[in-house]
């Protein structure tokens, strides 16, 4: 076999393959072996006919038909592998010549990736935010764990802000209920804005018994997004009665002796988390300079295949979620033409970001270990909210861990520049990401070894 390449454009290419007819025997010989167990033909027993009997019966051409059909996938892959190309798409397929006994020749056009020149990414220079802990953050915090224990107390009087409400609730369309559109004995907190657009303004003012009426837009159903009558009314009215934050409840909601102790916590907890949230913003960036030192020409017909495919995982995220695209628009205070803008430049990025770090993997040799695609696998089903084995039975079941250990290798990749980065927070200090631990942590390299070999 012979095969040439012609670049047609930095990210698609022309293989044109020439095969000797000689190659084709192992094929032809399956082809005819197929069809003899396929075809009654009186005087020979089912897949005993021989090629001649075939030729004369069913065919020549169909038996070439089969065998080429049968060859073409490895030709083209060999063909890939001789020229070094690795392709992003299925090949458009056509067959220039076949002359049988002769030869056969064809033509393949793929995208193919890029070749990438990478910049030098050592020592690379960035700057991130510091790291800041207000007392309204650590005000936040403690609020929400107050409210874990709070008691509700029914009280005689109008609903307010912060009270929970148990309502019933009909909608109705030109005096019609609305199929759906109907929930009793709903416990809701006043202000939430979680729920339809109106009701808190309806609800507050409300005592036990009243009831009100407001137009307002169903999320979900054959109606959502259009005007609908609401008519909520109000059963109980409780309000939130929090516990001091005393050394009581330091006792009580932690492992703590006493209040002090408990808010120190919370800072070390906020502090480890702004700490992550600054790791992050220095690989964004560390990036983000690559990529503009970087030029990566990127294939359409794959930019335009993972658009599709982004547009359609947002419109089934919007359909569960029971939200119209209009409304989720509106909610962004977005236009169809910036979604459409923000949305293309992310996969743009991300693409490109895929290309260059492949590139920077390859050129370092990184690999994959076994433990470190299992600790991947265990944190993406997390993510996902899913049983860990169940998790990793799909992606072997769907041939998805060739996906899963190119992430981990991009990961490995990016976090060895990042280490390599000088970053700087914006007043002048050194950041620490060599050592950062998944906690926000900032590890001991000797106490972490030493601690792994004791327990191995």
């Amino acid at each position: 076999m012979k095969s040439a390449v012609e670049t047609l454009n930095p990210t698609r290419a022309k293989l044109t393959i020439e095969v000797p007819f000689e190659e084709l025997k192992p094929s032809l010989d399956a082809a005819y072996q197929r069809i003899a167990k396929q075809v009654n033909i009186p005087g020979f027993r089912k897949g005993k006919v021989p090629p001649p009997v075939i030729d004369r019966q069913v065919g020549r051409g169909v038996v070439l038909d089969e065998a080429i059909n049968d060859a073409l996938p490895k030709l083209y892959v060999q063909a890939l592998q001789e020229n070094d190309l690795q392709p992003l798409a299925q090949p458009e397929i056509d067959i220039t010549k076949l002359e049988d006994n002769e030869s056969l020749e064809f033509t393949a056009e793929v995208d193919v990736r890029p070749s990438i020149t990478l910049p030098s990414y050592e020592g690379l220079k960035v700057q991130v935010d510091d790291i800041e802990v207000s007392d309204e953050d650590v005000e936040t915090q403690s609020e929400a764990l107050r409210e874990r224990f709070a008691t509700l107390n029914e009280v005689d009087r109008a609903a307010q802000d912060g009270d929970i409400v148990s309502i019933d609730l009909v909608a109705t369309k030109d005096g019609e209920p609305v199929e759906g559109g109907e929930v009793s004995g709903y416990s809701y907190k006043v202000g939430a804005g979680d729920m339809l657009d109106g009701i808190d303004d309806a609800l507050r003012g409300l005592e036990a018994g009243e009831e009100k009426s407001f137009v307002s837009q169903l999320l979900g159903g054959d109606l959502a997004g259009q005007d609908v009558d609401v008519l909520v009314k109000v059963s109980s009215v409780k309000e939130q009665e929090l516990p001091a934050f005393d050394d009581d409840f330091a006792q009580t909601a932690s492992e703590f002796d006493t209040a002090a102790e408990l808010i120190e916590d919370i800072k070390t907890r906020l502090e480890r988390g702004k700490r992550l949230e600054q790791a992050a913003a220095a690989r964004d960036a560390v990036l983000e300079q690559l990529l503009d030192a970087t030029e990566i020409p990127l294939p359409e017909g794959a930019v335009e295949a993972e658009l599709a495919q982004r547009r359609q995982e947002i419109e089934q995220q919007l359909m569960f979620a029971g939200m119209s695209m209009e409304q989720y628009l509106d909610n962004e205070k977005q236009t169809i033409d910036e979604f459409e803008a923000d949305l293309e430049k992310r996969v743009r990025d991300a693409m490109a970001a895929q290309f260059l770090l492949d590139e920077v993997a390859k050129a370092e040799e990184l690999g994959v270990e076994q433990n470190e695609l299992s600790q991947h696998l265990f944190r993406r089903a997390q993510q996902s909210g899913q049983n860990p084995d169940e998790f990793m039975k799909h992606m072997i079941e769907h041939n998805h861990i060739p996906e899963m250990v190119s992430e981990v290798v991009r990961g490995k990749a990016l976090a060895m520049i990042v280490e390599g980065a000088e970053v700087t927070d914006a007043s002048g200090n050194h950041v620490e990401l060599k050592n950062l631990r998944p906690d926000g942590t900032i590890g001991d390299p000797e106490a972490d070894a030493a601690a792994e070999a004791e327990e191995a």
